[in-house]
């Protein structure tokens, strides 16, 4: 599938995991087939009925094909996609959704990997360490909530670490005693060769880049649940379109994406935030600003590629292949 196609998935069961966290068990709608493959690190865009699409990531083994298993904080600050699925969502309830896609991939041939995860975070490193668990491969895992009560999955990530005789170490921010992860340390101790890997709230990581500045950059992996910095929306500059033969003007206060769709022209997007990558494009001519969480500094630097729903331009134009 590409990302442009969507499969139809009913909902069969909602686990309680944590305080504030369900998941969802989600099996294809059409009986005996299975659902596209995947990769540890991946996530699904989930159309939902209210018009939103979000982006969660799966959790389960790689190895099954039977059924997406998703986990959704209720964010306070919810515009309505968490929201929803907590309060409204139902078994037996229909979803359409995206085919996977990876922007967080696991490097299956490291030595050894080492695992920090915040809150939510804690879902795409569940679906990695079992990548690892069935490949026998040696894992570390440093995991922050801010209280026991929210921290999602313990019982699954000891029973793993038992079995693997792997190293779990959990930290509850706001309980009596308690210290924030000490990510310097984790990042200093790491194994010879070994990859390390973020998924948190932004505190995290950001104290994770600034601790992991100076590891060989291939080693370093991190995916984000939130945008760091706002959209562009100055505008003042056109967009060319190569494919579709038009050009936009991109005005003050808009994202490019917003001035594509209020001119009936509909590329693939999902989060608006530059976090997912489903609206990345090629740039043919010009200097984008770039906003997003997706590419790396070298791919910025290239200036080849660009997500359209948060990034604009820092000249007059910009030529994309669309």
């Amino acid at each position: 599938m590409s990302i442009t196609e969507t499969l139809q998935v009913r909902v069969k069961s909602i686990t309680w995991e944590a305080e504030g966290i369900l998941s969802y068990e989600l099996w294809p709608v059409a009986p005996h087939k299975e659902l596209p493959p995947f990769e540890a690190g991946a996530h699904i865009d989930v159309h939902l009925p209210n018009g939103l699409i979000r982006n969660y990531s799966l959790f389960n083994s790689p190895q099954e094909r039977h059924r997406y298993l998703i986990g959704v904080n209720k964010d306070p600050q919810s515009r309505g996609g968490s929201r929803y699925l907590h309060e409204v969502l139902r078994p037996g309830d229909t979803l359409t959704v995206s085919a996977p896609r990876n922007n967080f991939p696991l490097d299956e041939a490291a030595a050894s990997s080492v695992f920090i995860a915040g809150g939510i975070g804690i879902t795409p490193v569940l679906g990695m360490i079992r990548r690892l668990q069935a490949l026998g491969r040696p894992w570390q895992l440093f995991y922050a909530a801010r209280t026991r009560k929210n921290a999602a999955f313990v019982e699954t990530l000891q029973a793993l670490r038992d079995d693997a005789g792997a190293t779990l170490q959990l930290s509850f921010d706001r309980e009596p005693g308690a210290s924030m992860l000490d990510i310097p340390a984790i990042t200093n101790a790491l194994p010879a060769g070994a990859h390390v890997y973020c998924c948190g709230p932004l505190p995290m990581l950001d104290a994770f880049e600034q601790a992991t500045a100076g590891l060989p950059p291939e080693r370093v992996h991190r995916e984000y649940f939130a945008a760091r910095e706002s959209a562009a929306t100055a505008g003042g500059f056109t967009v060319e379109l190569v494919r579709s033969g038009r050009s936009i003007e991109v005005a003050s206060g808009q994202t490019i994406l917003d001035c594509l769709l209020n001119a009936g022209i509909e590329p693939p997007y999902s989060c608006q935030e530059g976090i997912c990558g489903t609206c990345e494009v090629r740039v043919l001519a010009g200097l984008p600003d770039h906003r997003d969480l997706v590419l790396s500094e070298a791919e910025k630097a290239s200036n080849q590629r660009m997500m359209i729903c948060c990034s604009g331009a820092k000249g007059s134009k910009l030529v994309l292949d669309l």
